[in-house]
């Protein structure tokens, strides 16, 4: 018997892409504020960071379970997209335990996603 139906593995990878855009979206709207405070960039990088941050937000309301699960569920992608933007933008290459950190918090999302409903 398989785990998942089409429809059901369609919907879980438009349910990833829709967190990954989520996570990208958050990480590039706190980046740049951090290059203009640390990095002496110039204060305009906060016009696009703040569109990204609304894009973040209005991101997250096109999830369609309870906003604290879906919150919760994305905490876990968005530990993910971090550490990959440590290894590409920052490029500080992420030890073993980063890895396995990762991996606790994929697997601590999927029990989230897939776990049984009562609303």
């Amino acid at each position: 018997m398989p785990l998942a139906t089409e429809t059901e593995a369609v919907t879980l990878l438009h349910t990833l892409g829709l967190y990954a855009l989520t996570a990208l979206a958050e990480i590039v709207g706190c980046y740049l504020p951090y290059l203009w405070l640390k990095q002496g960039y110039s204060a305009w990088l906060l016009l696009p960071a703040a569109l990204s941050l609304a894009l973040f937000v209005w991101l997250l309301t096109l999830h369609p379970t309870a906003s604290g699960r879906v919150y919760a569920a994305y905490g876990g992608v968005y530990v993910s997209a971090a550490l990959l933007w440590l290894w590409a933008v920052d490029g500080v290459r992420p030890a073993l335990t980063d890895w396995a950190g990762v991996g606790l918090c994929l697997a601590g999302m999927a029990l989230i996603m897939t776990g049984p409903r009562t609303a």
